[in-house]
């Protein structure tokens, strides 16, 4: 079997409302490059990346991978990320990956996570991930720490989620402190709570918070502080377990962040962690050294869902409900539509490969969609209701 043609297209869905983040504001519509390989034996295996429009990046690659047989993983691998540094980039490998390993599931008949070694679980529990939100629905924007208890409780109740995580860095820190004080007493000693100022803040401020925040018995208080140093520090000082998606968030940085104890749980991306044999890789280093794993969420449409789910349910030591922006968007690119929450999970595809087929007209629906809104990540450190604000690391 040999890889005979890619095709790229960019898509965008709408949310139900914008979202703010430390460094901007998603605009009320995420965007993904949708990949789809196709073999000279008819199977076309879908893949999908975030970081606004890549098809001409993947393009550059299309080169190298025609004419490879897409279970030759290793070798893609090298020709794709290993030998070209100026075009090296695990976010694009991972989509690529994720595509191969769709084939190779469709050619056995078998769905991706036999692939991985095999389901230990068949559905995935996810969070409330909360974001501080412009023109909610129904109007207005969230102003306060109540705002932000009530839209829990709302997805506690309506998902049936039984975890969540503020994506803070927006607000006082204060405030975003009080979210979690008010998710706890709303919602009991066994919801759990989490919180993700990515960096922003100065060790200072992310050790006083988290002196604060230490009787909640959080699952974990993500990226604190800017790198590994500042990780480490508010490690140190702060009796509540530190995750990171950003320090490190590749191998090269794995060793380091050990040595200097900078994190006791690594969240696995299927991007920055090369593809969903890499996250395997990760996690078997992680196991040696003791650390937990968690899931990541990059703001996926179903194909990267889908192959987040395969991944996740065949890793033990995943006990930690997964992260999802999912239960924002409002459609879907598969057939079938969103995928679905249940007692606050979501089932892992059971059909061939990842389990997900493109819906064709939802595909042209939110190309043209994607035309006309454009790509935000142009313009992603804006937030068009404060024009004269910017982004600054460590200035809380």
């Amino acid at each position: 079997m040999k890889i005979v043609d890619m095709r790229v297209r960019c898509v965008a869905i709408p949310m139900t409302c914008q979202l703010r983040h430390n460094t901007g504001v998603h605009p009320g519509y995420l965007l993904r490059t949708v990949l789809e390989l196709i073999t000279d034996e008819g199977l076309v295996g879908l893949g999908e990346v975030g970081g606004g429009d890549q098809r001409g990046a993947l393009m550059k690659l299309k080169p190298r991978i025609v004419g490879l047989d897409p279970f030759h993983l290793e070798t893609i691998k090298l020709k794709v990320l290993r030998s070209i540094y100026y075009l090296s980039n695990s976010r694009l490998y991972g989509a690529i990956e994720m595509a191969c390993l769709d084939i190779m599931g469709k050619a056995l008949n078998r769905p991706m996570s036999d692939l991985l070694g095999g389901s230990v679980r068949d559905r995935i529990p996810m969070i409330a991930y909360l974001f501080w939100r412009y023109d909610r629905p129904g109007g207005g924007d969230d102003a306060c720490a109540e705002d932000l208890a009530d839209w829990c409780e709302e997805l506690h109740g309506t998902l049936g989620v039984n975890a969540m995580k503020l994506k803070a860095g927006v607000m006082e820190p204060a405030e975003e402190a009080r979210v979690l004080e008010l998710c706890r007493e709303r919602l009991g000693d066994n919801f759990g709570l989490r919180i993700d100022p990515n960096g922003v803040w100065s060790v200072q401020t992310a050790t006083r918070i988290g002196r604060r925040l230490e009787a909640l018995d959080l699952e974990y208080f993500e990226d604190p502080s800017w790198g590994l140093e500042g990780n480490a520090a508010v490690r140190k000082a702060v009796r509540i377990p530190i995750a990171t998606n950003m320090y490190p968030n590749k191998f090269d940085d794995l060793a380091p962040a050990i040595h200097r104890g900078s994190v006791d749980i690594v969240l696995t991306d299927l991007h920055y962690w090369e593809g969903p044999k890499g996250v395997k890789d990760l996690v078997a280093v992680c196991n040696t050294f003791g650390l937990g794993v968690a899931m990541h969420s990059g703001a996926e449409f179903g194909i990267e869902l889908a192959a987040m789910l395969h991944t996740a349910s065949t890793i033990p030591q995943m006990s930690c409900a997964g992260d999802a922006h999912y239960h924002y968007l409002k459609d879907d690119i598969i057939k079938g539509g969103l995928m679905k929450y249940e007692n606050g999970a979501i089932k892992v595809p059971t059909g061939a490969g990842l389990g997900v087929e493109l819906d064709e007209e939802k595909m042209k629906r939110y190309e043209k969609y994607y035309e006309e809104k454009g790509d935000y990540y142009a313009r992603f450190h804006q937030d068009q209701k404060r024009p004269d604000w910017y982004p600054i690391v460590g200035g809380l």
